[in-house]
């Protein structure tokens, strides 16, 4: 079957769509639940005054969630995604594609001091059988997904584990559930203090699991990523700022061609590359001591030499 071609406006419709139905559906339910149970004018007033204290508590990119839901999250969507085979087509067989993405991965996670969660979240990373698609993602829990477009359409080793780095800060940094209580809010205090709701992490990982690839990563959460990415790596093989060559590639595209591609629609729907990020990127990379070489820690050959496995 062929597959949905999405535009950039329509990818960010359908994440507004998704996130106010999110809402709609929990504060409907919430707002039954206190209508038949809240009666009393006094317990009215006590419960109102709490949801505006914890109203406050949890704003300002605060994490409502425990480490140990991002847990339960990432394995209830895992799940969901490994048996959407035609959604996610994770790949199967090709032991050796799964093996490398895996080691530079753990390479990461096994060479950086900074990875705060590494006994604590699982930590997988799966690769998924679609060329179409330029994209990487993770969910919480540190379940990292790498399409084939995305390893097909990158010129060597440290870029693409520039991106693995800067998906794995996505984990460590709790990007995803830190979003879902700006986008729940209200609503989702309001579940927990009825306590009316005690499946509400499956329901949100079924919601999240619709979405998919539709939920937009925020300017301020793509830098801090790729910060964390660069800091990873700097005391490396890998050149820190390997990223920066699937940045200028990208930018490569869209001025060959005029428009961006549809290959990496979805990618810049949920990773926004503004000009001022890229700047960021090298202004770090300026302060580090010793300052990195662009030419060294590269390794194209072994890269070119890795995709002639990756399947047709």
């Amino acid at each position: 079957m062929r597959k949905e071609k999405l535009t950039l406006r329509e990818i960010r419709y359908r994440n507004l769509k998704m996130i106010a139905q999110l809402n709609r559906n929990t504060m409907k339910n919430n707002l039954i639940k206190i209508t038949n149970t809240y009666r009393s004018g006094f317990i009215s007033l006590i419960l109102i005054s709490l949801l505006i204290i914890l109203s406050g508590v949890y704003s300002c990119g605060s994490n409502m969630y425990s480490v140990q839901d991002d847990v339960t999250l990432g394995e209830e969507i895992d799940q969901q995604i490994k048996s959407d085979q035609k959604q996610f087509p994770v790949l199967q067989g090709h032991k050796e594609v799964k093996d490398y993405i895996s080691g530079l991965g753990n390479y990461v996670l096994n060479n950086s001091p900074y990875i705060k969660y590494k006994n604590v979240f699982p930590y997988k990373f799966d690769v998924i059988h679609d060329d179409s698609t330029v994209n990487a993602f993770c969910i919480p829990g540190g379940y990292i997904y790498i399409y084939t477009g995305l390893i097909k359409f990158l010129d060597n080793e440290a870029a693409l584990i520039g991106v693995i780095g800067h998906e794995i800060a996505h984990a460590e940094r709790r990007h995803m559930t830190q979003r879902l209580t700006s986008y729940y809010g209200v609503s989702l205090i309001l579940g927990l203090v009825l306590g009316n709701n005690p499946n509400i992490l499956g329901q949100i990982a079924a919601n999240l699991f619709v979405g998919l690839g539709f939920l937009a990563n925020s300017r301020a959460d793509e830098e801090d990523a790729d910060n964390y990415a660069i800091n990873y790596l700097k005391n490396t093989k890998y050149y820190p700022g390997g990223i920066l060559n699937f940045f200028s590639k990208i930018k490569e595209e869209q001025r060959v061609k005029g428009q961006t591609p549809g290959d990496l629609e979805r990618l810049l729907a949920t990773h926004p590359l503004p000009a001022d990020r890229i700047e960021n990127v090298n202004n770090r990379l300026k302060k580090l001591n010793p300052r990195p070489d662009s030419t060294k820690g590269l390794f194209k050959n072994e890269y070119q030499l890795f995709k002639q496995k990756l399947p047709k």
